[in-house]
């Protein structure tokens, strides 16, 4: 009789083991990661809003663009600080000091479905010899459609 005593406590213990790993189950989502590495040709547009804040609209095309997100837009503000030669870019001109805007956001699409909605901030530099505003800068996912429905991260 000692030795089943032992069979059950040995079995009410597999039991509890078992019984506490089912308990500690939690939902997982799977994730998928796209690599995403390219330049736009990009066209800005600044419409002054005040005397240092103006409404940038900023459209953009490259034919190689992975996923076949050949298309950007952007609606953002910025301000130009004169002794640096710099552009500041950001969805929100409540971060410059101006209330009652409409948030911007950024757009890259293509001819299909999929399209990734995101915040921009950038800084550009004016570059007088050649006529260009050279930039760069981040920005952080907030949707999509297609096959980015739901995406977040950075780039």
């Amino acid at each position: 009789m000692h030795s089943i005593f032992k069979v059950n406590t040995w079995l009410v213990a597999a039991v509890v083991s078992v019984a506490s790993v089912g308990m500690s189950w939690q939902k997982s989502d799977a994730q998928t990661v796209f690599d995403f590495d390219t330049f736009y040709d990009t066209e800005v547009i600044l419409q002054p809003i005040t005397s240092d804040l103006t409404r940038a609209s900023i459209t953009g095309s490259n034919p190689n663009a992975p996923y076949d997100l050949t298309n950007f837009s952007s609606t953002n503000y910025s301000q130009f600080n004169p002794a640096r030669g710099t552009f500041t870019f950001v969805p929100d001109a409540a971060q410059f000091g101006v209330k009652g805007l409409p948030v911007g956001m950024d757009m890259y699409f293509g001819a299909n479905a999929d399209k990734l909605f995101g915040l921009g901030n950038a800084t550009a530099v004016i570059d007088s010899a050649n006529g260009v505003l050279n930039g760069s800068g981040t920005v952080t996912i907030a949707g999509g459609e297609g096959r980015f429905a739901g995406a977040t991260g950075v780039f």
